[in-house]
């Protein structure tokens, strides 16, 4: 069966619990979209200054890291992993109903810190599912869970709305299907596509096993390298879609107001697009390939951007040009290194960790540094935090060559046993 037909029979006889996963992270797209377009009204509704509102994202980000560190808690178990994101899901609707209501920015930012709380733990417990169940095709599934960002292109300027909660849509045993094995069977003698690796483990857990301690420089160094990668893309995808609004409407580019509002919606629009886009290409392309192409179109687009900084019509292509190349970038670099490492290591938990740390981190600096510096700092910033995720991610490539575990060995894959090579040859 060719490459295409068996990534569409892997969705076919997983297409429910795919769709589930999927389906949660519209709460988390929600969090992290409307911020950014609605950051001068709510600095009104709270009568609060930049630095001040600056807050309010650290508190999501701040709390989305440790939500990320713990949502391993709750994979030990299937039934744990859907409760916990439905309560997340819920836990969303409910804060998106009590914001307009928040007169104080201590207040505000107590509140978004529980939407933090939540999203770490929808994207670390959906994400590692969906890697668990797809493995070495999870690239390409992992590429559609931001059509969240369609709910940020329905919204208006002001408008504050509450989503739906999610229903839960299904029960253990249908979602376990053939990506678990049964509680009591014994799972060494199973197919290891079906054992449990020590990859899908909480941050904690992770950090103190210790069958580690044997393992080469090269594995750690791909685990830091990686996550720091995602630390800058994840945090200049954070501090642009919640800053590029600001840095439109003051000099010397003085945009409208309501022509910048649709700056933010052109971005997470083409984000959107650019992961609906990858999904086909990502069945053909290797996953390093993609998030090469991603971090040199990002450093390419802020320097465009910086030298033509005076004009309008640039920085509205340029802001589309950028949601392309942060889209995929994620997605591919969690099936890359969860690859490389043959689902061994802490890949899901460590990336999303991380990921987390750039969200909270860039966004105060580049807040600060934009308060105090001016406009053009917000462009100076991202042609930095690009260049330094090309350079982490060239380290990256380094540690890959120098690990002794490839999976292009033809024994491992015969291990492995899976048909994942038609796509992924090395």
């Amino acid at each position: 069966m060719g490459c295409d037909g068996r990534v569409s029979g892997l969705l076919r006889r997983n297409l429910q619990p795919t769709l589930t996963y999927w389906s949660v992270f519209f709460s988390f797209g929600l969090c992290i979209a409307f911020l950014g377009p609605t950051l001068l009204d709510l600095r009104c509704q709270t009568h609060s200054s930049l630095p001040q509102i600056s807050w309010v994202f650290f508190s999501q980000q701040l709390c989305l890291l440790l939500g990320s560190a713990l949502g391993g808690v709750f994979k030990r178990t299937l039934a744990q992993s859907l409760w916990a994101l439905f309560t997340s899901s819920l836990a969303i609707s409910l804060v998106f109903a009590v914001i307009p209501f928040c007169r104080d920015v201590k207040v505000l930012a107590s509140v978004m810190a529980l939407a933090g709380l939540a999203m770490g733990c929808i994207d670390t417990v959906a994400n590692m599912q969906l890697v668990r169940m797809y493995q070495k095709d999870s690239a390409v599934f992992l590429q559609l869970p931001v059509p969240m960002a369609v709910l940020f292109l329905l919204s208006k300027e002001r408008l504050l709305t509450c989503p739906q909660r999610t229903p839960l849509l299904l029960s253990a045993d249908e979602l376990a299907l053939e990506t678990q094995p049964p509680e009591k069977e014994d799972v060494s003698s199973l197919p290891p596509k079906f054992q449990q690796h020590p990859g899908h483990e909480d941050l904690f857990s992770c950090c103190q096993r210790k069958n580690f301690r044997g393992a080469p420089y090269s594995f750690f160094a791909i685990h830091i390298t990686a996550a720091l990668v995602l630390f800058m893309t994840d945090g200049l995808t954070g501090a642009y879609s919640a800053f590029v609004y600001s840095y439109a409407v003051e000099k010397p580019l003085s945009v409208g107001h309501k022509e910048a509002g649709y700056l933010p919606s052109l971005f997470w629009g083409f984000i959107t697009l650019g992961r609906l886009v990858s999904i086909p290409i990502s069945s053909r392309v290797k996953p390093a390939t993609m998030v090469l192409i991603n971090v040199v179109g990002v450093v390419m687009t802020f320097l465009v951007l910086l030298i033509f900084s005076y004009n309008v019509v640039f920085l509205f292509v340029g802001t589309a040009s950028l949601g392309l190349f942060l889209s995929s970038t994620f997605p591919s670099m969690l099936a890359y290194t969860e690859d490389t490492l043959q689902y061994r290591g802490c890949a899901t938990t460590v990336l999303v960790t991380g990921a987390g740390i750039g969200e909270m981190v860039l966004q105060m600096l580049v807040g600060s540094i934009f308060q105090a510096q001016g406009s053009y700092s917000f462009l100076v910033c991202g042609v930095i935090f690009g260049c330094l995720a090309f350079t982490f991610y060239i380290l990256l490539l380094f540690f890959h060559r120098m690990h002794p575990g490839l999976p292009s060995a033809p024994a491992q894959d015969r291990t492995l046993g899976m048909e994942s090579s038609e796509c992924y040859q090395r």
